[in-house]
């Protein structure tokens, strides 16, 4: 279950560093390369947003102290911090959405993403009962 922390820390890096890139493409432009590197800002405030989230899930599913799935915390952590991802690679390059290997990517994070809070969720829901 540690990897749980390792994902909360994983995606609560990535908050950072898409915090500073906003602040600068937005505050410090530079010459030549301002709308040109950043250029769906909307996409970069979504992947930061949900690097928050996925974060703050990791740290709640361990927090629980409930013995959970070694593979489902896994699929967590990694879908955790691959579904925000897709958001920040898709705010620096603008056909994004319609590049297969992207689409292929964007395929795999969903599904494994599902797969971890889905089995942790039925694991809760055992727990429960």
């Amino acid at each position: 279950m540690s990897i749980l922390l390792i994902g909360a820390v994983a995606c609560i890096a990535a908050l950072l560093l898409s915090a500073w890139l906003m602040t600068f493409a937005r505050w410090f432009p530079i010459e030549g390369i301002d709308g040109k590197f950043l250029v769906d800002y909307k996409a970069m405030i979504r992947g930061h947003i949900d690097y928050a989230l996925m974060a703050l899930f990791n740290l709640a599913f361990f927090g629980m102290g409930i013995d959970l799935p070694v593979l489902a915390c896994w699929c967590v952590a990694i879908g955790g911090f691959a579904n925000p991802t897709i958001f920040v690679i898709a705010a620096f390059d603008p056909d994004f959405w319609n590049k297969a290997h992207w689409k292929i990517f964007s395929l795999a994070s969903f599904l494994i993403t599902t797969l971890g809070f889905g089995w942790i969720s039925l694991t809760l829901l055992k727990h429960a009962f």
